[in-house]
């Protein structure tokens, strides 16, 4: 529970956070986000397929997820969260740094994934201290968090692209790592300001009471929907950037300015669809949101007209990136407790077990790159058929 204060200071502290945590998501967020193009940028360099350019995301996901559960275990006992989320910052920075000095496949995926844990830990105990301090409006608070990490797709695709235009895979790297790095140094005033936990250790009853939560029909369901969910996200944001330059003969800078406007219009609706959803429950949301993301993707498969294929991506990249907090307070309200470790959980079946959809597009665009958004559309139907059997409306608080 949180250390209280009295009510004044108490409220004074949840608003300063915000945006804080907002800033802090969109600074560790950017080197990740600009793999999008670098990871291709990197394939060409290196004459890579598309299933290795596929493979080469899934590791960097996957490695990064091993860092989501140990989080937010420790979002949920250890007492100082603040120096925690300071930690992340150079982690982050110096890891994608020494990625930038690799030569061959294994060593640039190792090193990326590497880098990528640090990222994922600042995830589940950034939104876990926000879940526990606005309890009635959780999802809202999380789209308000959720609003950096993708102001930082408008800001880092653009930068990546220009910067790939003008140097290399290497240079790009390493300048979109410096705001990381200056977010670092000015989170070492904002960290005592996180509010503290009583320390404590995880007990087998913790392991137990979270395996109870989560291995029940419905926790697996729950499981099951984010892990389809983001499979369709996944399939269509890594192979977009190759299908825009090999079908469309696309700049770096063209389809780096593509992709952050698909994302922008879902980055600016997470707060008021996270605020819809603390009304009227998550399940309709996540509904509607993949539905209208699988008849996109369809589009985007079944014509060839650039016009035609940008409005439909755009579409489906809107749809899935506008209910992706409404998913993670989804968690939160099914979990009951345990922010943290909820969430921690959540992200790694978001970004780790959903990871196999890059190499799966990867795959299915080895003959048609346009093959990876029917495979996209099949994971949102999946997603749409799993929510619908989610309670009508959670208990929020």
């Amino acid at each position: 529970m949180l250390i209280e204060g009295n009510h004044s200071s108490v409220t004074a502290m949840k608003s300063s956070l915000l945006i804080p945590f907002s800033l802090g998501h969109f600074s560790n967020d950017l080197a990740p986000i600009g793999l999008y193009l670098i990871i291709p940028a990197f394939g060409a360099a290196l004459d890579l397929s598309p299933y290795e350019i596929g493979l080469l995301f899934m590791i960097s996901s996957t490695g990064a997820s091993l860092a989501y559960i140990p989080a937010g275990l420790l979002a949920d006992h250890v007492a100082n969260r603040g120096i925690l989320l300071l930690a992340t910052f150079f982690w982050v920075g110096f890891g994608y740094l020494a990625a930038s000095f690799a030569d061959g496949f294994w060593a640039f995926a190792i090193l990326i994934a590497v880098a990528g844990m640090g990222d994922a830990t600042w995830h589940p105990i950034a939104t876990g201290v926000l879940a526990q301090m606005h309890k009635a409006k959780r999802a809202y608070a999380l789209g308000v968090h959720s609003i950096g990490g993708h102001i930082s797709e408008v800001v880092a695709l653009p930068a990546a692209g220009l910067l790939l235009m003008m140097w290399d895979w290497r240079v790009a790297l390493q300048i979109l790592i410096i705001p990381t790095l200056l977010m670092g140094l000015a989170f070492v005033f904002i960290a005592p300001k996180v509010p503290r936990h009583v320390n404590s250790r995880p007990t087998r009853a913790d392991f137990t009471d979270i395996w109870r939560v989560w291995t029940n029909r419905t926790g697996l369901r729950v499981l099951a929907l984010f892990t389809s969910y983001n499979m369709g996200l996944f399939a269509i944001t890594t192979m977009t950037p190759l299908y825009l330059r090999a079908n469309h003969d696309f700049s770096w800078f063209e389809t780096a300015l593509a992709m952050a406007a698909m994302m922008t219009a879902g980055a600016l609706a997470q707060p008021w669809m996270g605020k819809i959803s603390d009304g009227i429950g998550r399940r309709p949301l996540i509904i509607l949101g993949n539905a209208l993301a699988c008849g996109a993707a369809i589009i985007a498969w079944a014509f060839s007209s650039v016009a035609i294929t940008l409005v439909a991506l755009g579409v489906a990249m809107t749809a899935l990136v506008a209910i992706r907090a409404v998913l993670q307070a989804a968690a939160v309200d099914h979990a009951g407790n345990r922010e943290g470790t909820s969430l921690g959980l959540t992200f790694a079946f978001m970004d780790g077990f959903a990871a196999t959809a890059a190499v799966l597009a990867g795959l299915a665009g080895e003959s048609d790159l346009a093959n990876a958004f029917l495979l996209a559309s099949g994971f949102s139907l999946i997603a749409v058929v799993l929510a619908l059997t989610l309670p009508k409306k959670q208990h929020v608080g």
